[in-house]
């Protein structure tokens, strides 16, 4: 079975013109913390090139900025642009390295197409990068993840997302025994077929993709373009999602100026903004002006838009694939269900332990982001209960008990717990064996051969 090894292009093919462009115009950030009253403002003026409205964005996100405000106009060969930006708290950014970090990443010491490789994107050469995509349905990261564990592969770092019935996960793995990539071409053959049955199931309708690379990636960039490939955006005459809980986004033709308008109110959130142009840009359109204001719990976009060779929507077909696949950029990162955090020492199989015991109590995990860091397992879980149900907070509370009552922690609205008198029909009744470290691999028992 053919691995397929992807490697990111060596920075010395890029164009020599554009190397000199940029040489001769530098890019030129001004950080502003006293024109605002509640928001630093950040103004970046660059040569223009497809894509780097997405660069910045994506530089900002990755800071885990949040994005209030903000102005776009490319139109001809100068990017100028103004973001309104504060901390998670909504605060103004005053930590100097912060600072210094944007002007070097935006400003004339930097090239976009390099500086966006050091932020979010980790390099593979000491982790193999797993992405995965298939049909969702209750315990498949558990699945999954115990077949990792089988196979003396360990989780180093992951994020999954569910939406429309369709999965995607980017996981970086080590070696379980030497703590490196796994380079053996047979060993990755059996990864990936292994991984690969657990993805098809018994739905043979859809297909399921597991890719392996060394290569770098940018793992929410990546899960865009999966799930975009995947056609999650894609729904069923009756797919029972209520009008009311989609973005609603529209699409007309201004006539007179050749350009396609887009507009999207939504409920905000973190990273809305780099969804949203993340699609625009792999759809192949570019932004020619933008207005963005999320300074209130919604936020209003607004794109002017033409495709790569110049013109405008052209079709009602058309108008309606970027509204589609807009609504399915900004569903797939909507925290849906109850928010579990997870701190504590990592160790071999945690994952796949800590999956096994959601899917024992009849939880299905709709998002996760898996981290290590410093010995330290940090991982964000988004569960709902499997049958649609509100969650049993008995549920909850036996999971916590096996796992630990200070190492996992609920999160955001603990309100949406269904409180009753009933027993869960799936408590787990093994909590002792969590802290111990002899696990049985539930998820092992059917063959994969």
């Amino acid at each position: 079975m053919e691995v397929n090894m992807s490697f990111s292009p060596d920075m010395d093919h890029i164009d020599e013109y554009e190397k000199l462009f940029r040489r001769l115009n530098p890019p030129r950030v001004v950080i502003d913390n006293e024109s605002c009253k509640n928001a630093t403002v950040i103004r970046v003026d660059s040569a223009n090139k497809h894509g780097i409205l997405l660069e910045v964005v994506q530089i900002l996100t990755d800071l885990n900025l949040i994005i209030t405000k903000a102005y776009i106009s490319s139109d001809g060969g100068w990017f100028m642009d103004v973001f309104n930006v504060t901390d998670q708290d909504g605060n103004k950014i005053t930590d100097e390295s912060i600072l210094d970090y944007i002007q070097k990443s935006l400003g004339p010491e930097s090239c976009f197409t390099s500086s966006i490789r050091s932020v979010g994107v980790k390099s593979s050469l000491e982790q193999t990068s797993i992405e995965l995509t298939g049909s969702d349905r209750p315990g498949l990261l558990s699945e999954l993840t115990a077949v990792l564990t089988h196979l003396k592969c360990n989780v180093v770092n992951a994020e999954v997302w569910t939406h429309n019935t369709r999965a995607a996960a980017v996981m970086q793995v080590t070696d379980e025994e030497t703590g490196c990539a796994i380079t053996d071409p047979e060993r990755l053959s059996r990864i990936k077929e292994l991984l690969c049955n657990v993805l098809k199931g018994s739905n043979k309708s859809r297909g399921a993709k597991t890719v392996l690379s060394h290569g770098v990636t940018h793992t929410e960039r990546r899960l865009h373009q999966m799930m975009f490939a995947d056609r999650d955006y894609e729904r069923a005459e009756s797919d029972g999602l209520d009008e009311k809980q989609r973005p609603n986004v529209n699409v007309v033709n201004w006539y007179d100026k050749d350009y396609s308008v887009v507009t999207i109110r939504s409920k905000d959130r973190p990273k809305l903004l780099f969804d949203t142009v993340c699609t625009l840009t792999d759809m192949e359109y570019v932004v020619f002006h933008a207005n963005i204001d999320a300074e209130g719990p919604e936020c209003y976009q607004e794109y002017y838009i033409r495709h790569v060779d110049g013109s405008p929507v052209k079709s009602d077909a058309e108008r309606q694939r970027v509204i589609q696949c807009l609504e399915a950029a900004i569903e797939r990162r909507v925290s849906e269900g109850l928010r579990l955090e997870l701190c504590t020492t990592d160790r071999i199989g945690l994952l796949s332990d800590v999956t096994r015991i959601f899917r024992e109590n009849s939880l299905t995990v709709t998002r996760a982001e898996v981290t290590t860091r410093g010995g330290k397992a940090l991982n964000t879980f988004y569960v709902e209960d499997a049958s649609g149900y509100p969650v049993d907070a008995k549920a909850i509370d036996s999971i916590r008990q096996a796992i630990g009552q200070t190492i996992l922690k609920v999160k955001g609205n603990p309100e949406e717990l269904k409180q009753g008198p009933q027993d869960s029909p799936t408590r787990f009744l093994f909590s002792g064996l969590f802290k111990s470290r002899s696990f049985v691999n539930f998820g092992l028992v059917r063959s994969y051969s």
